[in-house]
């Protein structure tokens, strides 16, 4: 879980950007935007293939 504190002198906004920069380090955004649409199966595999990661299931 992601908290930021507010610092001395600083503006909501300020403390906005630090947070949002900390969620693009943990990856959140990425995350967030892969499961906000529906990926059909067949666009899955040909993302893990593209990018060459092992399949957890093997036959």
């Amino acid at each position: 879980m992601i908290k930021v504190k507010l610092r001395g002198n600083e503006t909501a906004e300020q403390m906005l950007r630090r947070f949002k920069k900390m969620c693009e380090k943990e990856g959140l955004t990425k995350d967030i935007k892969r499961i906000a649409y529906y990926e059909k199966p067949s666009e899955k595999r040909r993302r893990r293939s593209r990018k060459g990661a092992p399949r957890t299931m093997e036959r």
